[in-house]
């Protein structure tokens, strides 16, 4: 159970149905992972498609923090 609730909130924090999560696990443990091309996708390919994935997150939430910044700021004034 305790696998399952980790694999939940990791569908959660990547934006992906959980079911898709867990069918891309499997594949990669079997070694049958493919990409968009049909070539396998390496660890690192998948590592650099995350990290994109999460700095994508990271900017947006970014932004909106120094809108609401520059909005409280200039209400304050």
């Amino acid at each position: 159970m305790a696998g399952g609730q980790r694999n939940a909130a990791a569908a959660r924090s990547l934006g992906v149905v959980k079911q898709t999560l867990f069918v891309r696990v499997k594949a990669d443990r079997h070694g049958k992972l493919k990409g968009a091309d049909s070539k396998v996708v390496s660890a690192e390919q998948m590592e650099i498609s995350r990290l994109r994935a999460e700095l994508a997150r990271v900017t947006m939430k970014r932004d909106v923090l120094r809108k609401a910044t520059a909005y409280f700021a200039k209400a304050q004034s």
